[in-house]
């Protein structure tokens, strides 16, 4: 079976992106060694991408060519009026039922890039299977928290903790399903 792995980087304070939803934040991160936090490896890793519509705008108006060209890449939104394109294919209903039939299929991980509305809803349909975190030395004044809200405690076990020389913490969690 697939797995779901919720892979991000967050303030100290649990902030994904800006209010806005802005990243800009994460550049200001001093990187003197540059390097990937393992992004490359990761990236090899899985053949599918899941994320909200928020954070899908948020990349489109980066002004880049989209980002996970060659990949499955669903976007989550309440809005049926939205055009499937030549690398997304957006989900109006039957989301977590989507979720279930990816991850019983064939292929590589799942990457659940985000934001946190929709992190929380798959957490609490128990549908993370992995939680890689990158604590970014830096706290944001306000912003979108990595879960919107949930209604149940989730237990989770610490597999791994790396820190870089830039200050980021990485952190590796299983969820208990």
């Amino acid at each position: 079976m697939r797995k779901v792995k919720l892979y991000i980087a967050m303030s100290l304070n649990g902030k994904i992106a800006r209010k806005g939803g802005e990243v800009d934040w994460l550049e200001a991160i001093p990187n003197p060694a540059q390097t990937d936090y393992g992004y490359e490896a990761f990236y090899n890793s899985i053949d599918t991408t899941i994320m909200g519509k928020k954070t899908y705008d948020q990349i489109m108006s980066w002004g880049i060519d989209f980002p996970y060209a060659g990949k499955k890449n669903f976007v989550f939104t309440s809005q049926t009026d939205e055009k499937n394109t030549e690398h997304v294919r957006f989900l109006t209903e039957n989301q977590v039922e989507t979720i279930k039939t990816l991850k019983n299929q064939e292929g590589k991980d799942i990457w659940l890039i985000g934001g946190g509305k929709i992190n929380s809803l798959l957490i609490e349909e128990n549908l993370i299977d992995e939680i890689i975190i990158f604590v970014m030395p830096i706290i944001l004044p306000n912003g979108i928290a990595l879960f919107d809200t949930f209604l149940t405690d989730k237990a989770i076990n610490l597999k791994a903790t790396k820190s870089h020389s830039s200050g980021v913490v990485e952190l590796k969690y299983e969820l208990n399903q």
